[in-house]
């Protein structure tokens, strides 16, 4: 059994497993729930059933139990948005932000966004976090402070030429309150924009409005910074065109200045905070106009959608720490975090009493950080809510017509009564299952990219016959 483990590339216990699942009499029946799933990593397990009724004579029209599935359970996608839980529930959420984005730079008359929007101003802002000591770099044309110049995988990268000069207390604490440090800014924005268009802020806000959607990511070193796509818009959001003042010079300009905002952390003389910190954006603060079709801007639209739908999905586990709560410091050790992003969750740890309203040793796996990731303002476009639903309509759809069923919408006498009673019964793939799905996920991906390709390659074709 070993040999043949080792040749499949699977350790005895998930081969063993594996051959299980392959010889059990529902094997095709969970490979189709697994499927339906998209290949999730760990599925929530419900066993029960529903009812289809005639609301007028109560006669029964379908029905479904999950007695006769495998293992007596309905498996469904868990809906993580972590990457580094569950790949194919990631890769679907990812999706979505894209076309959130997306449809708040090209507009999506279907989702609410109108096309026109395309000539609102509309810019790519990058906000970074302050330096908290040097660290190991790649600077264009030079070698790193240390004398060495960095591969682009190399494992120091980000982590502080001196770490005991660094500032871990600092680097926590900003990440602990990037996000007031957002919403000031989003306020000042607001104030910017009216001072520099000579206006009160209540007449600016009367003529204008300000929609942005935005990400968060981690930089090497652990540090939060924000990447946003921020719009003017007109008084009444993405359906009215903004006024002639509202330029795309006066938004950079604006955004530039409101950057100056500043929130103050108090003293803690007793962990190590001698003196108020005060904490402000970094001066690296780039601005960059998205362009239609890219013409003549060399950022576009569709690189604009991807970047920020690459980091929806991703948090600090990218710095080498853990994707959930840690309990204490011994646990770190146990873990094998490497030495910066451990000493950034000993500093969450270490001033957690000090700032007991902060949570931070509750958020000390996220090197401080307690934001959302992917926030957007009211107007900006469509909501992750209303993507969803369309795939829970469309999904709805496929299940009437396989049913024999009338769409509702069409027929309101079509209408039908759905009884249902879920239990709650794990979640999770045993080892066989999980490599079961794992390959799974991967054909769907390849298949869709596969698809994606062709539409794109046809497109340009059929673009060259015009």
């Amino acid at each position: 059994m070993t040999d043949t483990a080792t040749a499949a590339g699977l350790d005895p216990t998930t081969l063993s497993d594996l051959l299980r699942v392959a010889g059990s009499p529902g094997f095709d029946r969970l490979t189709e729930q697994i499927r339906h799933t998209g290949g999730c990593a760990a599925p929530i397990r419900l066993t029960g059933g529903t009812k289809l009724l005639d609301p007028a004579t109560k006669t029964v029209l379908h029905a479904y139990t999950t007695d006769a599935e495998p293992g007596g359970v309905l498996r469904v996608a868990c809906g993580n948005r972590r990457a580094s839980r569950c790949p194919s529930c990631a890769w679907t959420y990812a999706g979505d932000t894209y076309h959130l984005i997306r449809a708040g730079l090209v507009g999506a008359p279907d989702k609410g966004t109108p096309e026109t929007i395309r000539d609102h101003p509309r810019v790519f802002a990058t906000l970074t976090a302050p330096s908290f000591g040097p660290v190991h770099n790649r600077p264009s044309n030079r070698p790193c402070r240390c004398g060495t110049r960095h591969d682009e995988d190399a494992p120091e990268l980000g982590t502080p030429l001196d770490p005991a000069t660094y500032d871990y207390a600092g680097a926590v604490l900003w990440n602990n309150h990037a996000s007031e440090l957002w919403r000031y800014f989003t306020i000042y924005l607001r104030r910017e924009i009216a001072a520099r268009a000579g206006l009160t802020q209540k007449a600016a806000r009367e003529q204008s409005r300000v929609s942005f959607g935005k990400v968060a990511e981690y930089q090497k070193r652990g540090a939060v910074h924000f990447h946003a796509v921020i719009r003017f818009d007109g008084p009444d959001g993405p359906d009215t065109p903004p006024p002639a003042w509202a330029t795309l010079d006066l938004l950079t300009n604006a955004i530039k200045a409101a950057a100056r905002v500043r929130v103050v952390v108090p003293a803690a003389p007793d962990h190590g905070v001698d003196q108020d910190m005060t904490l402000t954006w970094g001066t690296q603060i780039d601005v960059q106009p998205i362009g239609a079709f890219g013409d003549g801007e060399e950022l576009t639209e569709q690189a604009v959608a991807s970047y920020v739908a690459k980091y929806a999905t991703k948090a600090a586990e990218t710095t080498g720490t853990v994707d959930h709560p840690v309990g204490n410091k011994e646990a770190l050790v146990l873990l094998g975090i490497p030495d910066h992003p451990r000493r950034l969750m000993e500093a969450c740890m270490d001033l957690d009493a000090a700032y007991p309203d902060r949570r931070l040793r509750a958020w000390a796996h996220m090197l401080g950080f307690r934001g959302h990731f992917s926030t957007k303002s009211r107007r900006y476009s469509t909501t992750l809510g209303a993507l969803r639903q369309v795939r829970a309509d469309y999904r709805a759809h496929q299940q009437r017509t396989a049913l024999g069923l009338r769409d509702p919408d069409e027929h309101p006498e079509a209408t039908v009564l759905v009884v249902a009673h879920w239990v709650y019964a794990g979640h999770g793939h045993t080892p066989g299952e999980s490599w079961l799905a794992a390959n799974i996920r991967r054909d769907i991906q390849h298949n869709r990219e596969h698809a994606r390709e062709i539409r794109t390659e046809l497109a340009a074709l059929e673009g060259e016959l015009v």
